[in-house]
């Protein structure tokens, strides 16, 4: 028996690896979720990546469930996006930063003890996190987990609340792609860790915080009618079940990275192994987000 914990799991193309994952023969799977909601199978735990506390508690409780068992894969996926960085979660941080990093690094930190060896760690990333794909959104200045939690002391800070609110989420996107090659480095390759980018998938939960002409946008353009002629015009965007099936095969352990390789980008519904952004590759920013990310949770290094 294998036991999967994940987060991200009840709507959008998480939900769709998680149906997958339930009915996986051999298969338990934890999902941790806000509100209780009908999912294709699991067991679901209270989880409010909000709130630290939340994310202590949670992790508690898997490892009360399983009872020494080992985890064998944990997927954070999870992930949010504000129209700006005025909100504040109840332990005082941004809230997009906190809900798309913090928190999974936390959990990521307190499960680390009960990972199995050769367990699979997956991050949904996003492609923009990388200034050099030209994406619509803004892309990261940089990866300062002190200036991301409290912006209003970032002196570069974007006076526009939207695009203050897009670099937030790209900034905590590429913090997923550090966060994840820091991981990869734990114990000489005990982990299997990606990075994984679905895309560009509309009609999921992302934008579920946005004004409603943005939500309406992105439940229309996921819409099948237009979905299959705008992946023709643009690689990055891909279906629900694509991008949740893929997920649910680096769970099941289906697609392993290459050696050397921890960022994943699927184009048009292909896994595909590039190299993430120059930033992304760089030692020193990976190491100060761990450092800084730790203090932040109330951990030591």
């Amino acid at each position: 028996m294998s036991t999967i914990v994940m987060t991200g799991g009840t709507s959008g193309f998480g939900a769709i690896a998680a149906e997958r994952l339930a009915r996986s023969k051999g298969v338990r799977l934890i999902l941790g979720a806000r509100r209780p909601a009908a999912t294709g199978g699991g067991e679901l735990l209270p989880l409010d990546l909000a709130e630290l506390a939340s994310v202590r508690a949670f992790a508690e409780s898997v490892r009360e469930r399983l009872g020494g068992a080992p985890v064998d894969a944990l997927l954070l996926n999870a992930g949010m996006i504000l129209p700006s960085v005025t909100g504040r979660t109840t332990d005082g941080f941004e809230t997009t930063f906190a809900v798309n990093h913090l928190a999974p690094y936390l959990l990521a930190r307190l499960l680390l003890p009960v990972l199995a060896d050769k367990a699979t760690v997956v991050l949904t990333t996003s492609g923009t996190h990388d200034p050099a794909t030209g994406a619509s959104l803004a892309p990261p200045r940089h990866a300062d987990a002190e200036l991301l939690a409290h912006p209003d002391r970032d002196p570069g800070l974007d006076p526009r609340p939207r695009k203050a609110g897009e670099h937030a989420y790209t900034a905590a996107k590429l913090c997923a792609v550090l966060t994840a090659r820091s991981l990869a480095g734990i114990g000489e390759g005990r982990l299997t860790v990606v990075a994984y980018d679905p895309g560009q998938v509309f009609g999921t939960g992302l934008a579920k915080d946005l004004p409603f002409p943005l939500r309406m946008a992105w439940s229309v353009l996921g819409s099948p009618v237009l979905r299959w002629p705008l992946g023709r015009l643009d690689p990055h965007l891909n279906s629900r079940a694509a991008a949740g099936h893929t997920l649910a095969d680096l769970a099941l352990g289906l697609a392993i990275p290459p050696d050397g390789h921890v960022y994943a980008a699927l184009r048009r519904a292909r896994l595909t192994w590039p190299d993430p952004s120059e930033t992304a590759r760089a030692d020193e920013p990976a190491r100060a987000l761990w450092e800084a990310s730790a203090r932040l949770v109330g951990l030591r290094d």
